[in-house]
């Protein structure tokens, strides 16, 4: 098993809200996205990708307002977007840095490999959304609470078909430096991410968090998730 880096989640209350966040961190406005029926959420995104992170882009995701969720009854959304404390902390600070979502050659390989280790990530559910390049299609876990667990520190895993994202991003202006976790239960995080063959992101005992440093075209840009 080998996985790597996809993608970064920033979540916001709008996605409007997101956009603006974007233009006022980074100094551009992000690229085109589009909708997930399956989970009524919306998007923007923007490629960050560097030789160390060659597939990398950051998505900007919100509940759409608009939208019924056809995944089923009882069933919440990815990166616990239908989580209240989420949703009250996104209102009082804004859109944040939450999640991250790792690229694996087999989902449901990983997803297994996750389990023998006692960690439950999930369903693989297949989704899909057209662009102007060709549709996307990938499979993703989601656990049915929705919960990306230990605050966001270990990753979704995305299985992508013959077409990702990036293939058709223009550059941005903005890459990703670097991304390292800490977490109070770190040996419990280094084996889950060692069981899906995650490497080159650095793992430290401390709070929970995430944090992304970028260098763009205002100087460095450094996100932190603050265990949210």
């Amino acid at each position: 098993m080998k996985a790597r880096l996809d993608h970064l989640v920033i979540a916001a209350r709008t996605l409007d809200e997101g956009v603006r966040w974007c233009q006022a961190t980074f100094g551009i406005e992000p690229g085109p996205g589009g909708a997930h029926p399956l989970m009524g959420t919306h998007n923007r995104l923007m490629k960050v990708a560097t030789a160390d992170f060659p597939r990398a882009y950051l998505e900007i995701i919100a509940i759409d307002p608009n939208a019924r969720p056809t995944r089923g009854a009882g069933a919440h959304r990815w990166f616990d977007l239908d989580d209240a404390l989420l949703q009250t902390a996104l209102a009082r600070g804004g859109p944040r840095l939450v999640h991250f979502v790792a690229e694996v050659p087999d989902a449901g390989a990983a997803v297994q490999a996750l389990a023998d280790v006692r960690i439950d990530r999930g369903q693989v559910l297949e989704a899909s959304r057209d662009t102007s390049a060709g549709r996307l299609s990938w499979q993703i876990t989601v656990r049915d609470d929705g919960q990306r667990l230990f605050y966001g520190a270990l990753p979704t895993l995305i299985e992508w078909g013959p077409v990702h994202p990036t293939d058709s991003m223009a550059d941005s202006g903005v890459t990703l430096r670097s991304l390292d976790l800490a977490h109070p239960r770190k040996a419990d995080l280094e084996v889950a991410l060692r069981a899906i063959g995650l490497s080159g992101v650095p793992l430290a005992t401390g709070a929970p968090r995430l944090r992304a440093v970028f260098d763009t075209p205002r100087g460095t840009v450094t996100l932190e998730s603050g265990g949210i």
